[in-house]
């Protein structure tokens, strides 16, 4: 998995120089190894991408006739599409929760540290893995949008753009949700707990509906949590509106979750380990 060259000292010792790149090597061996996970279970990617497009679907043709008020001079479908991507990516991140604690439970971590591979790798690996899925299932929901009526109003370098920042978000959170797997080390439970923290950064957002439609009392905490800045900058890049606050704002958001939560992933990994 890694390289390595060996010299010899002075007095004759030989010691082992590790490659630079033996941190991202093992890193990327680890996403490997979740990856192949999907193609031999291929069910496991087929749900993780129900949900989303049953959300769709859902607000597009039961909810959005009546949402429609709350958004005047645009049709509801692309109000609702950049919020349903950044929505995508949180309960995508829950995975990294589940991952994690079934890799603890089964004692692979455990024989992950028995090998001459970086500690980092397990993290990383388990975080990128989740990234690439990422990335299929907002291609996937993108696609489904377009189908349902959604049109992109300001061009296709923005819309890249907010699918970049969909997936920097995504990222960001599976660090949190990685924390919360190897905190409770159980899968059943991983996912149970992940609910309290996903619930209120989805459901009291701007995701589905501005937040002057909700009370006066959430809507200070609905604008300014991370979930409905990062869906205001994307539905910014996608149909226009003022952009650079919004982005600022979500990319500060995503490097203030990796700053706090990155290190306390990595400092429980070791303790559990």
């Amino acid at each position: 998995m890694t390289t390595a060259s060996t010299t010899v000292g002075a007095a004759g010792s030989r010691r082992v120089a590790r490659s630079p790149l033996r941190p991202a090597r093992d890193a990327l061996a680890v996403a490997g190894r979740n990856l192949i996970a999907y193609r031999r279970v291929p069910q496991l990617l087929v749900f993780s991408t129900i949900q989303p497009v049953m959300f769709v679907l859902l607000f597009r043709y039961v909810f959005g006739g009546a949402f429609q008020s709350s958004v005047p001079g645009i049709p509801y479908v692309d109000y609702l599409m950049p919020g349903i991507f950044v929505q995508t990516t949180v309960f995508g991140a829950i995975a990294t929760a589940v991952g994690l604690a079934t890799d603890l439970k089964s004692g692979l971590i455990e024989r992950f540290r028995s090998l001459p591979m970086a500690r980092s790798a397990v993290l990383a690996g388990r975080t990128f893995a989740d990234l690439s899925r990422n990335v299929f299932v907002t291609a996937l929901m993108a696609t489904v949008g377009f189908m349902v009526g959604f049109r992109v109003h300001t061009g296709a370098l923005a819309f890249l753009a907010g699918l970049g920042l969909v997936l920097l978000f995504g990222y960001a959170l599976s660090w949190v949700f990685a924390t919360v797997g190897l905190a409770v080390g159980d899968p059943e439970t991983a996912q149970a707990a992940a609910f309290p923290v996903m619930a209120p950064l989805v459901f009291a957002s701007t995701v589905f509906v501005p937040a002057s439609s909700m009370p006066s009392w959430l809507q200070s905490f609905a604008e300014h949590q991370p979930v409905s800045v990062t869906a205001s900058a994307v539905r910014a890049l996608m149909i226009g509106g003022p952009t650079t606050s919004y982005v600022l704002q979500s990319l500060g958001w995503c490097v203030a979750i990796l700053l706090v939560f990155g290190p306390i992933a990595v400092r429980r990994y070791r303790r559990t380990v």
